[in-house]
């Protein structure tokens, strides 16, 4: 089945491998990182002869992107370019017999389901839905496909949906009337649509809306991919919905199944008012199996991996003993065996587990090393590994696997039931460009933090490093809080960019980290500038005991989100930075609650609401602590962020500029939480560098 590695390939490697020995590497720049084609969401054939898979690539110049699919053999070899529109084509997805491939495209306006030969010819549009579609699937017996929509929970069919859009469109009135919470999620406005689980025959016509009601179908948050999938049989969908009256403040999503032509839902993860989300069929359709959260109100809860048993109506626990939440589900051929990836300690890890229950057994954790056998060279690659997907074989894994200074491949390994090896690359996507950079590795480092917990750590070297000399550090600060610096290619906090300007960059795990443990993350519950922040400068205290080139003097300091929260707690609590950047970062406590959309965030984190346990709000609230800010800060944010609205950073900047501090805002009218456009991103990460050199250079 395996070929080592293409003639192609070959080629290129042997050209470039001539170039760079003529060329000295150089560091990564900003416009290299948007030349990557980023791939993602790679899917096996029937077969198990070829791998379909997604390209996006950016145009700096016209502010743009474009996803296309390819397909590849599964042993590597030359890819084929099966779509070209100018337009996003993504989401390829098997038909059962191989012969098609469904996706989505909006190369006709909105986003709709298309379909396509296996080798690319015979694109022909299946939906004209005028709400779009999205998140494509296909029935196992191969006569429908499903996706979801978002619509009007009252309107009959797209008729009614078109006509009530065009008339709130040529409505001089703009005005908004609103009666319950949220009226606005992540980036938009919820407007009265609803997202709805449709059907619709692959030989065409009308789709059929099989989850119909005032409910999200699959839910406004947290939920799983895709939170709906088709039974063996194909008389059956899974769905996941959360039916409570008040959505802002409830977690607790559930499992329902229905008939495909439609019907009364059923749920059967009733007992559980917490979040579960993320249903796969078992291939025998016996089982049903799915994530489950346990405490209501918590999205950083563990997930336990839950097998639903169809036959008996009884569930099962097989995670309950494992300290880590499950990612993705994945199932054996034969139905026997189930395998979930987890964060452990800033990688991503695959474990096994019997359908039945019993031993849970890690197959798969941390660095792993690929042979190019055209130069027998070696390299570290694949410490973080997504998208996993088995070949009919039942040996073949095939998933996507990056570092910090590797973007996504596809990647497979074989497995043999009890270990995996033989770790091959099977996309080579970005390897002409890669073998010009100078791209460090990460380090990895752990110390005694708070109550000498155990707290883990990376470090990136500069580019060109030089022993003997001192370097001006970058300290970074994830978001989340429960997130996590991971071993991966993070294109928005790019690590490697920052370390290619001339800088150590140390960026730590601190408490509420995921994959450290579910009290590791708990423990930042009620105590946001506490422990964590003990954490961090415990960490910063080892690095420059340990690293002698790191000049102590020269230290600058980052984060967004709950990283941007953590800038402004830095602020008002240690003079240890020269320069901050906070993006997007919670300021005022109080005043974030009123405006955010999320509530049962905040109502978790700080032990309930403003008025009920006002002392908790107003402990951790950086805004308090204006009154001792010095530190020269460059704040960012987006008008379209109604997760830490605008406003957060507004009223910083505010006491910034009214304290004579040197301060610079960077405001984005067409952002939200996160910076996405490219001429956006490149003006973020210009000013960042400038702000920083002028400060630690």
């Amino acid at each position: 089945m395996y070929k080592r590695y293409v003639i192609l390939a070959l080629a290129v490697v042997l050209a470039v491998s001539a170039f760079a020995q003529e060329q000295p590497l150089r560091p990564m720049t900003f416009e290299d990182m948007f030349s990557f084609g980023r791939v993602s969401d790679p899917r096996i054939s029937p077969d198990g002869k070829y791998i379909c898979y997604v390209v996006t690539s950016y145009d700096l110049e016209n502010n743009s992107s474009n996803s296309d699919i390819y397909r590849v053999p599964l042993g590597g070899g030359t890819p084929l370019r099966l779509t070209t529109s100018p337009k996003s084509d993504a989401h390829p997805r098997w038909s059962p017999d191989g012969l098609t491939i469904a996706f989505i495209s909006s190369r006709t306006g909105k986003p709709q389901v298309w379909l396509m030969n296996s080798d690319g010819t015979n694109q022909r549009q299946l939906t004209f839905l005028s709400t779009g579609a999205s998140g494509v699937e296909w029935s196992p017996v191969g006569t429908h496909l499903v996706f979801a929509s978002t619509v009007y929970p009252d309107c009959p069919d797209d008729d009614c949906n078109r006509k009530r859009d065009e008339a709130r469109a040529q409505s001089h009135v703009k005005a908004r009337i609103l009666t319950s919470l949220p009226y606005r999620v992540w980036d938009h406005w919820r407007d009265d649509k609803v997202s709805h689980v449709f059907v619709v025959p692959v030989h065409g016509g009308a789709p059929r809306d099989v989850t119909p009601g005032p409910y999200d179908s699959p839910p406004i948050d947290l939920g799983g991919h895709p939170d709906y999938a088709v039974s063996p049989d194909g008389l059956e969908i899974a769905f996941v919905r959360n039916t409570s009256s008040m959505l802002a403040t409830s977690t607790n999503n559930d499992i329902f199944i229905v008939n495909i032509d439609g019907g009364k839902p059923v749920c059967i993860t009733k007992s559980n008012k917490a979040n579960d989300n993320n249903p796969v069929y078992s291939p025998d359709g016996r089982y049903i199996a799915y994530r489950a959260m346990s405490r209501p109100g918590y999205e950083s809860d563990k997930y336990s991996l839950m097998v639903y048993d169809r036959k008996k109506k009884v569930t099962i626990n097989l995670t309950d003993g494992v300290d880590r939440s499950v990612a993705e589900i994945i199932w054996s051929r034969d139905g026997k065996n189930l395998f979930f990836s987890a964060e452990e300690e800033g990688y991503r890890a695959l474990f096994q587990v019997p359908v039945n229950g019993g031993d849970v057994l890690r197959l798969l954790k941390g660095v792993v090393q690929i042979t190019f056998v055209q130069d027998q060279t070696t390299l570290d690659l694949g410490t973080y590994r997504t998208n996993f997907q088995i070949a009919p074989d039942g040996k073949t894994f095939v998933f996507l696997g990056q570092r910090m200074n590797y973007p996504p491949e596809v990647m497979s390994m074989l497995y043999d039931g009890t270990k995996v090896t033989d770790f091959r690359q099977v996309t080579f996507t970005n390897d002409a460009l890669l073998r010009q950079l100078d791209r460090p590795a990460p380090e990895s480092f752990a110390f005694k933090g708070a109550r000498n917990t155990k707290v883990q750590g990376w470090l990136l070297r500069p580019p060109g490093f030089e022993e003997g000399k001192k370097y001006p550090m970058l300290f970074l600060v994830h978001g989340g809080p429960q997130g996590a610096w991971r071993d991966y290619f993070h294109y928005r906090w790019n690590l490697l960019l920052f370390s290619s300007w001339g800088y150590v960059v140390v960026a730590i795990n601190p408490r509420g980290s995921v994959g450290f443990g579910q009290k590791f993350t708990d423990e930042i519950r009620g105590d946001w500038g506490g422990k964590p922040y003990q954490d961090l400068m415990k960490g910063l205290d080892y690095v420059l005991k340990k690293y002698k080139f790191i000049d102590k003097k020269r230290i600058g300091a980052a984060g967004a989100s709950y990283g941007g929260y953590m800038m402004n707690w830095f602020l008002g609590h240690t003079r240890r930075f020269k320069a901050i950047v906070s993006h997007a970062g919670v300021y005022n406590l109080v005043s974030m609650y009123g405006a955010t959309e999320e509530l049962w965030f905040p109502e978790w984190e700080f032990r309930g609401t403003p008025w009920t346990n006002p002392k908790m709000y107003a402990k951790w609230s950086p805004h308090r602590f204006a009154a001792k800010f010095s530190t020269p800060t460059l704040v960012s944010a987006g008008e379209l962020d109604f997760r830490v609205p605008v406003t957060q950073s507004m009223e910083l900047f505010t006491a910034l500029q009214r304290r004579k501090i040197p301060s610079k805002f960077l405001y984005f009218p067409d952002e939200g939480h996160l910076i996405l456009k490219p001429q956006n991103a490149r003006f973020w990460y210009s000013e960042v560098r400038k702000w920083f050199d002028k400060y630690l250079k």
